[in-house]
């Protein structure tokens, strides 16, 4: 997925669903950007998913002209599970690999991700449900690893 979209899907869902009880996952951690970047993917490899890429988003914004120090999206998944569910479920493959935009914010790292229990109002095949629940509780692990690592 372009990373343009990433951002765009990230804010139509944050601004358009409405049952989900937290619609963004978002924290800030005190480390440094790299710091924080390696401290995710630790966390991510932990949880039993693989990072499949990151994409630098920073240099297309400042070619676009807006300021920012550095920005990325982590994109990761189960590799089995993405596989099967694109084959199963082929209408979730503009939502898979699952993502995590990173950037830096002054002294700060900033992560946000669309709750993943958004799709479950979108796609409610009860087959899809405990992975959209397995999703989220794996996204507050992460996040909650992030923000309290020094």
């Amino acid at each position: 997925m372009n990373c343009r979209y990433s951002v765009v899907f990230l804010i139509a869902l944050y601004s358009s669903a409405g049952g989900a009880e937290q619609q963004l996952f978002m924290v800030r951690s005190s480390q440094a950007f790299p710091e924080a970047m390696s401290t995710l993917q630790q966390t991510i490899t932990k949880q039993g998913y693989s990072v499949s890429r990151i994409q630098h988003v920073d240099k297309g914004l400042t070619s676009s002209g807006f300021k920012t120090d550095t920005y990325r999206i982590v994109f990761f998944a189960r590799v089995a599970e993405l596989h099967q569910l694109s084959e199963q479920h082929p209408e979730l493959i503009p939502y898979l690999p699952l993502q995590i935009a990173i950037f830096a914010e002054a002294d700060e790292t900033v992560l946000v991700a669309a709750n993943p229990l958004l799709l479950a109002e979108l796609y409610p095949a009860t087959d899809l449900q405990p992975a959209f629940k397995r999703w989220h509780d794996d996204l507050a692990s992460i996040f909650l690893a992030v923000q309290n690592a020094d």
